[in-house]
């Protein structure tokens, strides 16, 4: 009788087996509450690598991280309309503390555009303090109706970048950097995941923005994930709050303002665009498990090699992990870490101890080959590399190999059942759109005839990209 496999088979029930992964990798559990969800140890470290990476690139742009209240009065909603309008179905209100009911509703942080113009208007008075740059790393809340782990849940992890700058121009060019050397960056260089930048429709633009930029993804089974979002806010938030400043001209001045985040959805992200029948691929720059040594037997000459081999690959730098537990199946252990998707193991029994070799195991390309114990060190950073870059390809080569240029709305409709629809914006325009949402189709983004961002909405030539989407 055929063995079953450890996770439903992606060309059978694409969404099971996502739910398999997240299970058996041992990445999140499900919360106590409807839509929360507990992020293990091992999905936990994917998220500190990923913040120890953006947040680099964050502080590189001048950007300093603070902290802001997870509770904000309910009466600072009311200052934006468009912000809530856009934010009101989320929403979660405290309106009982300490055993009795509160003068004001509390909101539970769904956002902090509020709370910080609050602080921004107290905090800039002169054409000196500017820009103001501000990133938080936090937890928020908005009320999911349909869960599912990493992709949408009611609380979420990320990073809310804040800015108000002297001018139109500089606010619309931070923004515009971010997206590009923060984000873009990181996605291509760190998770090895392709995308295209574009602007939002007027339609899927941030509640109380002027314009927003965003990065989309293939995943595996075609549909599109909004990867990260960068935001003009123009002056709409600095007139609701007041938040304005004296110019060198001696004139009180409206600041100009962006907002940018990124959030937990990249590890569903992570796991939808490289992962396969097997489990996780997790891109070597990502890893915090770049190489696992495996002990196949407990013989003592093993254990001692497998120890030594650990040392001197976290020596040349490698993040490295020693798996010794030989009370436990070998067998067992190897597909563990395939699960989990460890870029390269390691695997030493006592006949590769006499032969002074290793066999080492790709998890990204696949296969398995003995090389020699001593040529390990020399060997693995390339091999990393290697396996960084062949994630991107595979990335790029999917997207651009399930993206259809059409030119009507019905053939949009009929490329979205498998991937990307590319179609001209003067073809589709808001009419469009609304026939699209009716087949919970959506307009990822608009590109330039060049594949550029657009300068605005309706520049000639502009391109929409159509899919389904998480």
């Amino acid at each position: 009788m055929a063995k079953a496999p450890v996770l439903t088979p992606r060309a059978d029930d694409f969404p099971r087996w996502y739910q398999d992964l997240i299970n058996k990798a041992e990445l999140a559990d499900n919360g106590p509450v409807r839509g929360t969800m507990v992020i293990r140890p091992y999905g936990y470290g994917l998220w500190e690598r990923m913040q120890a990476e953006m947040d680099a690139r964050i502080k590189e742009t001048g950007t300093q991280n603070a902290y802001f209240p997870l509770l904000i009065p309910q009466s600072y909603f009311a200052k934006e309309a468009d912000h809530v309008e856009g934010f009101a179905p989320e929403l979660a209100v405290v309106t009982h503390g300490g055993g009795k009911e509160l003068e004001e509703p509390a909101v539970v942080r769904p956002t902090s555009e509020m709370i910080i113009n609050d602080y921004f208007s107290k905090w800039v008075q002169s054409y000196r303090d500017l820009p103001l740059l501000i990133n938080q790393w936090a937890n928020v809340v908005r009320w999911e109706l349909r869960p599912r782990l990493f992709l949408r849940t009611t609380e979420f992890l990320w990073q809310e970048g804040h800015t108000a700058h002297a001018t139109h121009e500089e606010a619309r060019d931070f923004a515009a950097h971010i997206q590009s050397e923060v984000y873009g960056d990181f996605l291509r260089n760190v998770l090895a995941m392709d995308f295209v930048s574009g602007r939002k429709t007027v339609k899927e633009r941030f509640a109380g923005a002027i314009n927003t930029l965003t990065l989309e993804s293939m995943m595996g089974d075609g549909k599109a994930l909004q990867m990260v979002t960068s935001h003009e806010l123009g002056q709409n938030f600095a007139k609701a709050f007041n938040t304005s400043y004296l110019s060198k001209d001696g004139k009180q001045e409206l600041v100009w303002q962006t907002s940018w985040g990124s959030t937990t959805r990249m590890i569903g992200a992570l796991v939808m665009t490289h992962g396969d029948d097997n489990g996780l691929r997790v891109p070597p720059r990502l890893a915090q498990i770049q190489v696992v040594v495996l002990a196949i037997k407990g013989d003592e000459a093993v254990l001692a090699k497998v120890r030594e081999i650990g040392d001197r690959l976290k020596a040349a730098g490698i993040r490295v992990q020693v798996d010794d537990r030989t009370d436990t199946p070998f067998g067992r252990r190897a597909v563990d870490w395939e699960l989990k998707g460890v870029p390269v193991r390691i695997e030493i029994g006592p006949r590769d101890l006499e032969n002074g070799t290793a066999m080492l195991a790709r998890r990204i390309p696949g296969g398995k080959e003995p090389v020699g114990v001593e040529s390990l060190v020399e060997l693995l950073p390339g091999i990393l590399e290697e396996d960084q870059a062949l994630l991107l390809e595979q990335s790029r080569a999917r997207r651009e190999s399930r993206t259809t240029e059409v030119s009507t709305i019905e053939e949009a409709v009929e490329a979205a059942a498998d991937g990307w629809a590319r179609i001209p914006w003067a073809v589709l325009g808001e009419a469009g759109e609304t026939k699209l949402a009716e087949r919970s189709l959506t307009v990822r983004c608009l590109l330039a005839e060049d594949g550029s961002v657009p300068v605005d909405e309706d520049a000639p030539g502009n391109v929409a990209i159509v899919a389904r989407a998480y």
